[in-house]
């Protein structure tokens, strides 16, 4: 490996450097301090030493970011960040020069593309430097591609790989103050993107047009807020009329029209960690059905509200607020589970799926977890009351008691827009 620059300059593709060394720069204020950083990667290595691995190679988007704070952008070229008993080192593509090294905790390998598998003579090279006789070699299988599994298996001959996913998954799913911090300032930011989003409603408007004025704010405020932060990801689901029938539907140039039920979803991203605003809303009066519908999902998003709290069982909370839905013959017109943690995740990576409030999961709310109660129900088109109807609020589990982060108000009585 070398440095900066070779002392021989390349005359051919063949001489161009498998590896490198780019410290460029200086490294930039990171999100969280090194006493949170090693925290977690002390975290993962009770992991290691309880399934007595030699080291683990991290593959995915919210690990990586989870134990380096480094979130790469994969555009076809694959990251990873090596753990062993005693050191760190994340590994990046050349395209990323020296911003993975700036933006990430520990070391880091650059690898180019001048030779097939670079990538996985990278984590042979992290490994061979660091003395490491790998025998037993953590993975995390969920996210890893096939190809990339029988890759390293291959490079690592001799050695068992062990999937550490779900346990880091779980070391995830207890918040730290930091991160309750960082979670804070997001619901509240959220916030501010969807006061921006009702101010600007008004018939005529697209809805690509109001998510566009929520982004912004939202962005405005996280660069005040973190100052030393990339500025990325954060978006806006907008949704009019028969549009609101999805969670993730995308806001298209349909304008907003009179009676419309509208969706206001706010997703204020701050260094990964992702947050949430969803509401319903009505451009003008809401027919009788329409209203009727509405009430009882916020019947059923109070209710929830009260049942998120220590020592409460997931799938217990999603059976007691099914019986609201079964009671209003709506059960079947429920489109997910009641909520989910919150941390590092977003629409195109992780989530921590052992903390989602359904009738499948069996996880105890304790103590720093952060979770949502978001019921939704959606009435087809053409039928009394056709749309979708959803609220979100975001809790933070305390040792006695559970704080609800999200201000924005819901219901009738506050979301019905005049027109």
């Amino acid at each position: 490996m070398s440095n900066h620059a070779a002392a021989t300059p390349a005359t051919s593709i063949a001489e161009l450097e498998r590896l490198k060394v780019l410290h460029n720069g200086e490294k930039v204020p990171l999100t969280f301090s090194d006493t949170e950083l090693k925290r977690r990667i002390t975290g993962l290595r009770s992991i290691m030493a309880a399934k007595q691995l030699d080291a683990v190679v991290l593959t995915s988007w919210h690990s990586i970011k989870y134990y380096s704070d480094f979130l790469f952008t994969y555009f076809g070229r694959f990251y990873a960040m090596v753990v062993t008993a005693d050191d760190t080192v994340t590994i990046s593509a050349n395209i990323d020069a020296g911003m993975p090294w700036r933006r990430g905790y520990g070391e880091n390998i650059v690898y180019t593309d001048w030779r097939r598998d670079n990538y996985i003579h990278a984590i042979q090279e992290a490994l061979r430097q660091r003395k490491v006789k790998v025998r037993r070699l953590g993975v995390e299988e969920d996210t890893l591609p096939v190809d990339n599994h029988n890759k390293i298996q291959a490079a690592f001959s001799d050695a068992t790989l062990v999937d550490v996913a779900q346990d880091a998954m779980r070391q995830r799913m207890i918040k730290s103050p930091e991160e309750i911090e960082v979670i804070k300032h997001g619901a509240r930011i959220g916030d501010l993107g969807g006061e921006a989003i009702k101010a600007a409603i008004r018939e005529d408007i697209s809805e690509y047009e109001v998510a566009l004025i929520g982004t912004e704010a939202m962005v405005h405020e996280i660069a005040r807020t973190f100052p030393n932060s990339e500025i990325r990801d954060t978006w806006v689901w907008f949704q009019s009329g028969i549009n609101t029938d999805g969670a993730h539907n995308w806001p298209t140039t349909r304008k907003l029209q009179r009676g419309d039920i509208l969706s206001l979803n706010c997703f204020p991203m701050i260094s990964g960690y992702y947050t949430a605003l969803e509401r319903t809303l009505f451009l003008g009066a809401p027919d009788q059905r329409s209203l009727e519908l509405w009430k009882i999902n916020v019947e059923v998003h109070n209710r929830g509200m009260e049942l998120i709290k220590p020592g409460a069982v997931c799938k217990d909370i999603a059976a007691e607020l099914n019986k609201i839905y079964v009671k209003h013959g709506l059960l079947a017109n429920r489109t997910f589970g009641y909520g989910h943690s919150f941390g590092v995740l977003s629409h195109y990576y992780g989530r921590e799926a052992g903390l989602e409030l359904r009738e499948d999961i069996d996880t105890v709310l304790q103590p720093g977890m952060v979770v949502s109660m978001e019921p939704m129900i959606a009435v087809m088109e053409g039928q009394p009351g056709a749309g979708g109807y959803r609220e979100h609020d975001i809790l933070v589990i305390g040792e006695n008691s559970v704080e609800d982060i999200t201000k924005f108000p819901y219901g009738p009585e506050h979301n019905i827009i005049s027109c």
